[in-house]
């Protein structure tokens, strides 16, 4: 009787133990399915070509919350850029009210023809002030008429590279006389060709 006893507890350990190993197998089993099927949320990358103010092309990767640049170069080390020259410049005066983004009555027309019809592979828009009223002030403004204009350009099916400010920084004439004031209060925009 002791015997089938030791027999009895002996076949129950094996079917206990074999069924253990039947558990833990199924369980790495399935883990290893879900880790298969695993997917990481968030990690979406765009690639893309960025051109800087000067036309050189740079390469960006981005996933949202990082991403990384570069300067795309020939093989022999040189950058990659294109030619760029200023296509228009237009009097802010004829584009916008004093102190105001807001474009005047049919200057939106006179630049969506521009843009329209340019042929450039894209633009690159700057703004420029008289150096009347506070420095910041003219930044803001110069860089919100600049943004002004990219978006006319962009409605009409142009690509734009880069929109900057530059307030009373870059003036083209004198700033002594009402002209030469005049003559700083612009727009230009730049043609990539």
């Amino acid at each position: 009787m002791a015997v089938v006893k030791s027999v009895s507890k002996a076949v129950r350990l094996i079917a206990g133990a074999a069924a253990m190993a039947l558990v833990l197998v199924g369980l790495t089993a399935t883990d290893a399915a879900a880790q298969r099927q695993r997917t990481i949320v968030g990690e979406r990358y765009v690639p893309t070509i960025w051109v800087d103010p000067d036309g050189c092309q740079h390469w960006v990767i981005d996933n949202g919350i990082e991403g990384y640049m570069t300067p795309n170069r020939t093989p022999d080390g040189r950058p990659v850029c294109q030619r760029t020259n200023a296509c228009l410049t237009m009097s802010t005066d004829t584009l916008f009210a004093t102190g105001s983004h807001n474009l005047r009555p049919g200057a939106q027309a006179r630049l969506s023809q521009f843009f329209s019809t340019n042929g450039s592979t894209a633009f690159v828009v700057y703004g420029h002030t008289d150096p009347r009223g506070g420095f910041q002030y003219n930044m803001n403004l110069s860089e919100n008429r600049a943004r002004t204009v990219a978006n006319v350009a962009i409605a009409s099916g142009g690509r734009v590279a880069a929109v900057r400010g530059f307030g009373p920084m870059h003036p083209v004439a004198s700033n002594s006389t009402a002209a030469g004031m005049a003559q700083n209060r612009r727009v230009e925009v730049m043609c990539v060709q």
